[in-house]
This record gives structure tokens, C-alpha cells and sequence, in this order.
């Protein structure tokens, strides 16, 4: 069927004023927010936390630094609820490589709520240029291209290891997700694969660190 411009820009902003409203409905009918685990690691309280290790970075202690890691923080006993939302201030620290293949990547981070994976993505601390660029996943999951350092809140910060003397070689996100849960225990698994095939001490070469964490539970 034939639509001719006029009619077909019309459907199309009707479409987009309903799809708009009914997200914001969504949202608005959150309750019962509570927050039911905050973690900034300045009280050094590891005790929900499987592989749990600190260190300081930047003159704040924070949860890591891991590489080929998985850090798992278990809750128990959580109010009625059918959605959770996690919040998440993650450290990618020094040279990763984005989505490059070969010896140097693709360098996944990834995220999974009671073993369903919420986030498989990637991210890229490198230069970008017309002529040479090592793209990102994130926002988004793995195997869409973005510019490094895409959505993060801060980019000029120390390395960690590899780049401590310089800036602009760690970058901070601020990651959110809200996902629909029922039951009164929850595990959260935080995880990597770094490729380093030509790294002589692959945690310095790359690595990541958690600034906070906070869980909440609402209703829908």
C-alpha cells in the first residue's frame, strides 16, 4: 500500500508520541522504591561479596582490580518486588582495545543477574582518529560499533597501571539497569574477558574496578 509523504509523517509522529507516553507510563509506575544493598567500599565491607578485593585508585578505595575475574555479590531476604534496578560506577582502566579481534581483543565486560546475562559488551580506552579508531560495544551489547569512551560520565582520569603517570586512560561509567525479578534472593555476577596474547603482565596492560554499587527493588 501507497502512503503518500504527508499521511506517512503523520502516522510516524503518532507512533512516536505513543511509543514516548507509553515508556513514561512505564516509568511512572514504579513504586516502593528500596534500596536494599549500597556499596561505595570506603567502609572496606566485603562480606556479600564472593572475590571481593580492594585497592585505591585515584585517593578513593574501590572493589577490584580485576582481569579474566568475576566478582559475585549475593543478597538474601529482599522485600516483595518484580523488578530490581542496579546501579553501577565501573573503572576501565588503561589500554582496552574495544572490538578489535586478534591479539589485543575484543575486550567483553559483563553483567548477570541470577545467571541471566543483562550486559555483554565492550569498551575501548584507545585513540580515535579519521585514519585509525578501535571501537566500542557500549551503550549497547556486543557487536555494534561506537566511538571509545562512549557514555562515560569521566575520561581524564590516571591509568591504573600500565598509564598511571598519564591521563585520559581510565574512564568512568555510570551504568543502570532495571530488570524484572521475583524472588527474595539475587546474585549478581560481575565478569570480563580481556585478551592480552601480547601483553607481558596482562592485568597492568588492562583491567577494571568498581567505584560503587546499589541495588534497589521496586514494583510494577
Amino acid at each position: 500500500m501507497y502512503l503518500n509523504p504527508p499521511f506517512s509523517r503523520l502516522l510516524f509522529n503518532l507512533l512516536f508520541v505513543s511509543i514516548f507516553f507509553f515508556g513514561a507510563c512505564q516509568e511512572d509506575s514504579l513504586v516502593n522504591d528500596i534500596l536494599v544493598y549500597e556499596n561505595d567500599f570506603s567502609g572496606q565491607d566485603l562480606t556479600q561479596i564472593e572475590n571481593g578485593k580492594l585497592h585505591v585508585f585515584n585517593e578513593d578505595t574501590v572493589l577490584g582490580n580485576y582481569n579474566n575475574e568475576e566478582v559475585l555479590l549475593q543478597l538474601e531476604g529482599l522485600p516483595r518486588h518484580n523488578i530490581v534496578r542496579v546501579n553501577i560506577d565501573l573503572l576501565v582502566h588503561d589500554s582496552w582495545d574495544g572490538n578489535l579481534k586478534g591479539l589485543g581483543g575484543p575486550d567483553k565486560w559483563y553483567m548477570k543477574l541470577d545467571n541471566m546475562e543483562i550486559i555483554n559488551t565492550t569498551f575501548s580506552n584507545s585513540i580515535c582518529s579519521y585514519s585509525y579508531c578501535l571501537y566500542q560495544s557500549y551503550p549497547d551489547n556486543y557487536g555494534r560499533h561506537y566511538d571509545p569512551k562512549t557514555g562515560a560520565i569521566n575520561i581524564n582520569l590516571p591509568g591504573l597501571c600500565q598509564y598511571n603517570s598519564e591521563s585520559n586512560w581510565t574512564s568512568l561509567y555510570k551504568i543502570s539497569k532495571l530488570v524484572y525479578h521475583h524472588g527474595s534472593n539475587l546474585e549478581i555476577i560481575l565478569g570480563d574477558q580481556l585478551i592480552q596474547e601480547n601483553a607481558e603482565n596482562p592485568i597492568c596492560d588492562e583491567s577494571w574496578s568498581l567505584a560503587k554499587i546499589e541495588v534497589s527493588t521496586l514494583t510494577q
